[in-house]
């Protein structure tokens, strides 16, 4: 009988390409991994993975087993949550992957909530952006993502997810403290179209989404630096290098030497909870999604003020 734990080792080597991807993301040995894979050959007496360079690839073999490993797992996911459903009891491990700021505006509230009202529930955070959490959720790899999406520039979800709102965010525009418009009540982007940019790094959301709305309004902006990290960009910001625009959840404390200037046409993202439609029924992913709207609820009336 095929073993469902090596069945999962093998779809995580199909999806994440390597051996060693696959023991970060289900956090074992690379050792542990193959001494399962060699187990799974020996139970199926076909060979799975052929040496390819310095890795590994699947076999005609493998790739046929893992067509079937993503139904099993899938519908044992099902089988799971239709019996916690039954049993009505909030219990198991609960990954949450949440893009940084709401890690560090929703996070620790929620899941410490969620510790706290349900003892038996094994609550995890992981900071990461959307771009890698939603394919992991989709894969099974984390049991929610915290998402956004901006009011000009939907989030595309996957087939097979389901989302619930969570809050509104509004995004300021900062400027250095000794700026002409740090002491303005509202700007307009066009105000800033000649400044120097901080933005996001290349491939992010949130930079294409910057671009977008900066362009929509005849600015092509000049973009001189760049950082993941929000706190980052105020640095930057504080340092006199440039304005950026920073969304107020997680956003506090703010350093010195910049000022947080609204935007006159609001800029607001939608921030969402999204798991597996097949994990619906779980009461732990009921509860997660009461818990960081109850965080959502508790933050200042002013994070989503238009």
């Amino acid at each position: 009988m095929l073993n469902l734990e090596r069945l999962r080792i093998l779809h995580a080597i199909a999806t994440y390409g390597s051996v060693s991807a696959a023991a970060d993301v289900l956090r074992v040995t690379t050792s542990a991994i193959s001494q399962q894979m060699g187990k799974l050959e020996r139970e199926t007496g076909q060979q799975l993975l052929a040496r390819s360079g310095r890795g590994v690839r699947l076999t005609d073999a493998a790739d046929l087993l893992v067509k079937h490993a993503e139904r099993i797992l899938s519908q044992v996911e099902e089988a799971q949550s239709e019996l916690e459903a039954h049993r009505g009891a909030v219990v198991g491990d609960l990954a949450i992957g949440a893009f940084p700021t709401a890690a560090r505006g929703l996070g620790p509230q929620a899941v410490a909530s969620l510790r706290s009202d349900h003892p038996l529930l094994a609550a995890s955070l992981y900071e990461m952006e959307p771009v890698e959490s939603l394919p992991r959720v989709g894969r099974g790899d984390l049991d929610m993502a915290v998402v956004l999406d901006w009011f000009n520039a939907p989030l595309a979800l996957p087939g097979g997810l389901m989302k619930a709102p969570l809050c509104d965010d509004t995004a300021d525009v900062v400027v250095p403290e000794g700026h002409p418009l740090a002491a303005a009540e509202a700007v307009d982007l066009t105000d800033l179209a000649e400044e120097e940019w901080i933005c996001w790094p290349s491939g992010g959301f949130c930079r294409e989404w910057l671009l977008l709305t900066l362009r929509s309004q005849g600015i092509e902006p000049r973009i001189s630096h760049t950082a993941s990290e929000h706190h980052t960009q105020l640095a930057l910001v504080a340092a006199g290098l440039g304005v950026a625009v920073a969304p107020r959840l997680g956003r506090d404390p703010m350093p010195q030497g910049v000022r947080a200037v609204p935007v006159r046409s609001t800029l607001t993202r939608h921030i969402y909870a999204v798991w597996r439609a097949d994990a619906a029924r779980r009461p732990a992913i009921r509860a997660a999604v009461s818990a960081l709207q109850a965080a959502g609820a508790a933050l200042p009336a002013s994070l989503g003020d238009a």
